[in-house]
């Protein structure tokens, strides 16, 4: 419990803050005294949340910086603005991230590029800008949100699949470099989450029964950060374990034929 005592008065900075896990990550960390720093392309959004928390919290509990992370250059922008502020981070939640289910073939070029930005690129920026701060300081949080799509490829989500890949194998790495400095680094990998994220992608994979909540991400977070020697990953949900776990010990080819017809977007009637 040492580490959640320890955050009342911390600074979190927030991508993908206006809704879903942004939003819930928000909350909790609010509610713990954390001031908040909400990032997202929709800026009524972001308000409306910031609004919320500074009600319940107090006036200076969250402040909004609407920002496209998928724009040029926007992860160097927003440090730019943080750091012209002042501002310290102590908890960094790289939460942003999109992707469609769809074949390859057929994706949006600009799509696919934005999509690398976000998942990948910003993530990796966003965290070189301020690791190096909580290094220093010996004290900080990094949590990089990837998915149960980083243990397998995942046929019709391609390129999604393959940035969470990145994140996870990314954020372990950086596990291993930090673990002794006092910074706590973890990749969060949710299956599949009731936010705005299948609604957004116009697609409705068989997954139903595998969905969770925004709480039960949040939960498996703390839990897994209070533990003395956090993980330097965890999976949400007992069955999204299994599923992880069947993936690495089963033949590559039967994963990805497996992906593929569970992933396959239903044909319109």
């Amino acid at each position: 419990m040492e580490v959640m005592e320890n955050l009342n008065g911390k600074t979190a900075l927030i991508t993908g803050a206006s809704s879903g896990l942004g939003e819930a990550y928000a909350l909790k960390l609010a509610s713990m005294g954390v001031k908040v720093i909400l990032v997202a392309r929709r800026a009524d959004r972001l308000r409306a949340l910031a609004d919320r928390i500074s009600a319940e919290h107090g006036i200076y509990a969250a402040s909004v910086l609407p920002m496209d992370l998928s724009a040029k250059d926007a992860a160097s922008t927003l440090a730019s603005v943080l750091k012209g502020r002042g501002t310290q981070i102590d908890i960094l939640i790289n939460n942003a991230g999109f992707g469609k289910t769809a074949e390859f073939i057929k994706e949006n070029n600009k799509f696919i590029v934005d999509e690398l930005t976000v998942n990948v690129s910003t993530l990796v920026e966003l965290t070189h800008a301020f690791l190096p701060g909580m290094v220093e300081r010996k004290d900080g949080i990094v949590i990089n949100i990837a998915s149960t799509a980083a243990f397998q490829s995942l046929p019709y989500m391609a390129v999604y699949g393959a940035t969470k890949a990145f994140v996870l194998s990314f954020t372990e790495a950086l596990w291993g470099e930090t673990k002794k400095t006092g910074v706590k680094v973890i990749a969060v990998c949710p299956g599949p989450t009731a936010t705005e994220f299948f609604d957004s992608n116009g697609n409705d994979p068989a997954l139903g029964k595998f969905i969770r909540t925004s709480e039960n991400v949040i939960d498996s977070t703390f839990k897994a950060l209070q533990r003395r020697n956090s993980p330097a990953a965890v999976i949400d949900g007992p069955l999204n374990k299994i599923i992880a776990l069947i993936s690495r010990f089963s033949t590559r080819r039967f994963s990805i034929t497996l992906s593929a017809k569970i992933m396959k977007p239903k044909k319109k009637s």
